[in-house]
């Protein structure tokens, strides 16, 4: 505790000085760098120490989310500065051996390098100035932080807590967990509550839930975890919904046979639920779960938040900085990316193409990770640039948008760019169930060709509920090459 309330002293101290010294010294790109990686140093040590707290203040936990995007921003901001600079280098290497004729060339590169340092030395400062003052801001914060209960926890590297853990979520979890351990006054008829959750496809709403229900206070909260997939509301899904909970009510009933026995049912849409079977869904609920059960609905439509009996959580996609950090961590692992400075500049224009995909960020960052060779990840960039850009054209979308929605999407194969690899439908699947042995990296990046319609295993997720990515796909020869064959046969033409 002393040594967090120190830092922030410290920083204020540290403000106070830079505040008369900039007065009087202009700072240059790399001082600014140096205070910005101090900075960032101070807010990384308090984001860890909560992650490892039991909070339950939601205004303690908002703050807390503002403070990680602004290190988020602040890494990127960074670790930006740190390509363009060595990009900058590697170029001014190139036109010191070039010819002498190119002195007027050179001249005019140092003036929109000048001016471009300045743009950049203007946004160090910015990024620097904001992260410092929500530092400041959250004082209070820091020692309210010292007294929350701290949660058992096992050291990881963080490239392994990263893929064994729930990215950026630790606010929504800590939010789900408090509604769900949280108690009615028992002042009267208690009501069911409902926790919608809503967000667009693969965001990670099933994936949370999970990774709440393996908490330990929440398993100890609840006899019994019901999970549901629901469909299209069939009278059989109803049915069998209204069944599973007065067996489990009963279970419940007859295993502990005392009062404070409740259940927690999880809900997952696939499609709108309109209020009719909503209220049957609830009245059933209501008639045969024991006092204190709660209910957690997801859905990708907004419509369920009118069910709510508590303020709904909106899931979103990570923002780019965010996304950015969780993919050079998975890229690099314990390797520090900043002494492969060529590497980092390729790791941060192939996550840029991958539109904040989580499945095209494990995927894509463990075939950089087995291929630590900058020529290697060169192609890569290159080939999924072209890939990307020719399916926008083609189609008007990137191709994970249209695979988030379960939408046939076509991509390339780095070794045979006269193929189509046409990935059709996704399926999740259970640790129980059989997955292909075929990767999709071994298709897309590899020699490895399948005929016909198969099957490919994207990704295994390492956290609950431990689904395996799974997509239908098949290989097609691009028409164009065979087309102009055909035709100049027929003219009697032979093509070299």
């Amino acid at each position: 505790m002393e040594i967090i309330i120190s830092a922030v002293l410290g920083e204020l101290t540290t403000r106070s000085i830079n505040f008369f010294t900039s007065k009087i010294f202009k700072p240059t790109p790399a001082d600014v760098e140096d205070r910005l990686r101090r900075v960032l140093l101070r807010g990384q040590v308090i984001t860890d120490e909560s992650m490892g707290r039991q909070i339950t203040n939601q205004a303690m936990l908002i703050q807390l989310g503002m403070v990680r995007d602004a290190l988020y921003r602040g890494q990127f901001m960074l670790d930006t500065f740190s390509c363009q600079s060595h990009d900058e280098d590697r170029k001014d290497k190139v036109m010191r051996h070039s010819s002498s004729s190119l002195s007027k060339v050179n001249y005019l590169k140092r003036l929109s390098l000048s001016s471009r340092n300045t743009l950049v030395l203007k946004q160090l400062q910015e990024t620097l100035d904001d992260l410092s003052s929500m530092i400041l801001d959250v004082e209070e914060l820091v020692v309210y932080l010292m007294s929350c209960p701290r949660l058992r926890c096992q050291p990881y590297s963080m490239h392994l807590q990263l893929a064994n853990s729930m990215f950026g979520r630790q606010t929504e979890a800590q939010r789900i967990i408090n509604f769900l351990l949280h108690t009615q006054p028992h002042d009267g008829a208690e009501e069911l509550e409902v926790l919608p959750i809503v967000g667009p496809s693969q965001v990670g709403k099933s994936t949370l839930v999970a990774h709440v229900c393996k908490d330990e206070r929440v398993c100890g909260h609840f006899s019994d975890i019901l999970f549901f997939r629901i469909h299209g509301l069939t009278n059989d899904e109803l049915t069998t919904f209204r069944d599973s909970c007065e067996m489990r009510y009963q279970n419940c009933l007859a295993n502990n046979n005392k009062e404070g026995s409740r259940l927690l049912v999880v809900v997952e849409l696939s499609g709108d639920l309109n209020e009719d079977a909503w209220n049957w869904i609830y009245s059933a609920s209501k008639l045969c779960l024991p006092t204190g059960s709660k209910i957690i609905v997801t859905s990708r439509s907004d419509k369920i938040v009118r069910f709510r009996t508590t303020k709904a959580l909106t899931l979103k996609y990570l923002s780019h900085e965010a996304y950015w950090y969780f993919f050079k961590t998975l890229t690099f692992g314990s390797t520090d990316a900043k002494m492969h400075p060529s590497l980092m500049y390729l790791a941060m224009e192939i996550a840029r193409t991958m539109n904040s995909s989580f499945i095209g960020a494990n995927v894509t960052a463990r075939l950089l990770r087995d291929n630590f060779d900058a020529h290697f990840w060169c192609k890569v960039l290159v080939f999924l640039r072209g890939s990307f850009q020719k399916h926008v054209t083609r189609f008007g979308e990137h191709p994970f948008d249209l695979l988030n929605q379960n939408r046939p999407a076509n991509l390339g194969r780095m070794a045979t760019p006269a193929e189509d690899f046409v990935l059709y439908h996704q399926y999740q699947r259970s640790p129980e169930d059989e997955v292909p042995k075929i990767r999709i990296q071994d298709v897309m990046y590899g020699s490895v060709k399948p005929h016909g319609k198969f099957e490919v295993l994207a990704w295994s997720a390492q956290i609950p509920p431990y689904y395996s990515y799974v997509f239908a796909c098949e290989i097609r020869e691009l028409a164009t090459t065979a087309t102009k064959r055909k035709r100049s046969a027929k003219k009697g033409v032979t093509l070299s």
